[in-house]
């Protein structure tokens, strides 16, 4: 008896270990379409290989008419998509537009990349790097 309740005690002392929380995948990657508009070589295979890496579906990039953003702009063609908050954070952008868009049946979200864009794909790396 007196072993039970040693037992008892220990057990309901002991406390369950946290479980480490799982990333919650969306339904949907979206259909993205990555525009380089800071005029970097590369920047858009860059950010598309970054976006992919994180789950989203980039089916298309290439070069913007104009290459002179300075900052990353996300604009969502289809503000219904579930995934808009997930990219926006990924993209650590507040640079967000929501527009009426007629290719929403094709393309969820354009991104426009800036200047930042080192420090979206490689924080550590676009922030300590800057003098070299």
């Amino acid at each position: 008896m007196l072993v039970f309740v040693a037992l008892l005690a220990l057990v309901s002392g002991c406390k369950e270990k946290e479980q480490p929380k799982v990333q919650e995948k969306r339904k949907y990657a979206g259909s993205l379409e990555v525009l380089n508009s800071c005029g970097e070589v590369g920047s858009a295979a860059k950010m598309t290989s970054f976006l992919r890496r994180n789950g989203f579906d980039v089916v298309s990039y290439r070069n913007d008419l104009l290459q002179n953003y300075d900052e990353t702009i996300l604009v969502l063609r289809n503000p219904e998509w579930e995934g808009a908050q997930a990219l926006a954070q990924t993209l650590q952008t507040k640079n967000i537009m929501k527009v009426a868009s007629k290719r929403a049946n094709d393309i969820d979200a354009t991104i426009y990349i800036g200047k930042d864009f080192k420090q979206i794909i490689e924080p550590e790396q676009g922030e300590t790097n800057d003098n070299e």
